[in-house]
């Protein structure tokens, strides 16, 4: 994979703070800058994976409702017959 240079200013003490961590994990200063990034990003990740997670469990019955599906994935015996007001409809 192609490499890109970066450059980067930073005060002297997180400067020597990063070679420091970056020697006791015995890596380079880019390899460890690297993993800080990706750790980061995959956190982000996750972290939006399981606010939609728990934002569609708060909202489970209100999209039931609205979808006319139970709760559980299942289908609702009928679907909501007021659709005044939806594309499509008259």
């Amino acid at each position: 994979m192609a490499k890109t240079q970066l450059n980067v200013r930073v005060d002297e003490a997180t400067a020597e703070a990063a070679r420091e961590r970056a020697l006791q994990r015995g890596v380079s200063m880019n390899r460890y800058i690297e993993e800080l990034v990706l750790k980061d990003a995959g956190e982000v990740g996750q972290t939006f994976v399981e606010a939609a997670s728990d934002f569609m469990k708060q909202y489970e019955r209100v999209f039931a409702e609205e979808f006319g599906r139970e709760p559980d994935g299942g289908s609702g015996s009928t679907a909501p017959t007021d659709r005044e007001g939806l594309p499509g409809t008259t």
